[in-house]
């Protein structure tokens, strides 16, 4: 009872322990910022390529014939919820007098894509009707339709990194022209493409908006391959079912792709073996990786910036213990054990660092949440936009805070056992917390061996 009383003395008496705790906050709140940018970016890299390409992509080295054959097949399995096939071709769109760019063009079916992504969200004109999305053309039944990406449209504005939505609606319904062709090793055939704009995509991502563009397959096949007798697609891109295990559905699709290609693509060895079925988690593997090294270094230079809290703590509590002598022996002399005295500021270091880190916890939580709320802030006040959807892909900071995620893994090796240590985002609070204590352990040692007789023969 003592103890807690001396500490809780301690607490309030001396106004300098509050600038331990200013550190201890500032600290982990720095740490839980980075952290949850870092690990909210990698998320939202994740969920990007899970929107834009579903689940798992089936990537034949090869056209694939015959692909709604395939797509009855694979929704035919448990483990498979939809499936949707895709034709691709480079091209270039020309938008008007001196305005050509380069886009990727997707022959798609919207109504499959639909179900297999979140791709009608994305759709300007199309994401609120009730029926399935389609490239029909706003007041002309007959023309071709596609989407366009809105950064292919028009940039978004410096300043506000907005587009200008009123400009891009009114350029639905225009008829712009696309090249594209194929390319063999005898010869390239180019194709001209005319169509109108039937929808604007805006998915959030900028090198999908500024890069990528949408047009029925069956009309991009018809340009592109004019001899095929059956459908063409290149990629299969696939929805799982809910509570699928990622590599059974794998192994399931691979059992149903071979059997396809067994039967009716007469067993094509280049199809059987050469065909790459991956998650899009997986597809974004290098780049996630990358991201998690960087976050990882990030993270240690903070943390030995950190490491100055060890330093202020025991600097500070080293003071009070040289402060309060004459008050260790006066408490020594009553009877106080060694080991009291010691765990008087050890406890002490604790509160220092359980206040702080729980400060630290909620300021670094309320920074993450409203930081596109600051980044604007800074935009009206200063004029500087520190966040470009050019630069950083999305068009707003991933803000969300998640205790449980993991940062990184620090894989160990002892007497032959392997096993792994998952550092994960509240462990930032129980370092902090550590890191206190430990600055506090060596005055607390300091007052344990005060000896009463020599502090107070003078007194």
């Amino acid at each position: 009872m003592l103890r807690l009383f001396l500490c809780l003395r301690y607490l309030r008496k001396k106004k300098i322990v509050f600038l331990s705790i200013a550190a201890v906050a500032l600290s982990v709140s720095l740490l839980i910022v980075v952290a949850s940018l870092f690990s909210g970016f990698i998320k939202a890299v994740e969920h990007a390529a899970v929107e834009a390409l579903g689940d798992v992509v089936l990537s034949p080295p090869i056209e694939v014939a015959k692909y709604p054959l395939l797509i009855e097949r694979l929704e035919q399995t448990q483990t498979v919820a939809a499936a949707t096939a895709t034709l691709r071709a480079p091209g270039l769109l020309r938008l008007g007098k001196g305005n050509v760019c380069p886009v990727q063009v997707w022959g798609i079916e919207p109504g499959g894509r639909a179900r297999v992504t979140d791709f009608k969200k994305s759709l300007l004109r199309q994401k609120d009707s009730p029926t399935e999305p389609s490239f029909d053309v706003p007041g002309a039944p007959g023309r071709t339709g596609g989407f366009v990406g809105i950064a292919v449209l028009g940039e978004p504005n410096e300043q506000t990194d907005e587009y200008d939505l009123e400009a891009v609606e009114n350029m639905i319904g225009e008829q712009i022209v696309l090249t594209t062709g194929t390319a063999s090793s005898s010869e390239i055939k180019r194709r001209l493409l005319p169509f109108s704009i039937a929808d604007v995509v805006e998915t959030g991502v900028y090198q999908f908006d500024k890069a990528y563009m949408y047009l029925p397959i069956e009309e991009l096949q018809r340009r592109l391959y004019p001899d095929a007798k059956s459908p063409l697609a290149d990629q299969i891109h696939i929805k799982l079912a809910e509570n699928t295990d990622t590599k059974t559905a794998v192994a399931a699709i691979e059992g149903v792709w071979l059997n396809f290609v067994e039967d009716e693509l007469d067993g094509n060895p280049i199809l059987m073996h050469r065909t790459a079925i991956m998650t899009s988690r997986d597809l974004q593997s290098q780049f996630i990786a990358a991201y998690q090294k960087q976050m990882g270094i990030l993270l240690v230079i903070f943390g030995v910036v950190s490491l100055g809290v060890v330093l202020l703590v025991f600097c500070i509590f080293y003071m009070i213990v040289r402060l309060k002598q004459k008050d260790i022996a006066i408490i020594r002399s009553c009877g106080m054990a060694r080991t009291s005295v010691a765990l008087v500021f050890l406890n002490f270091g604790l509160c220092v660092g359980i206040i702080g880190s729980m400060i630290g916890a909620v300021l670094g939580w309320a920074i993450t949440v409203n930081i596109n709320t600051i980044e604007e802030w800074v935009r009206v006040i200063f004029g500087l936009k520190l966040w470009k959807s050019s630069v950083y892909l999305f068009n707003r900071i991933p803000n969300e805070v998640d205790w449980f995620t993991t940062l990184f893994t620090i894989p160990v090796r002892v007497s032959g056992w392997q096993f792994s240590i998952k550092f994960e985002l509240y462990d930032i609070v129980l370092l902090a917390i550590l890191a206190a204590a430990i600055g506090a352990l060596i005055p607390a040692v300091v007052a344990a061996a005060t000896k009463p007789v020599n502090i107070l023969q003078y007194e």
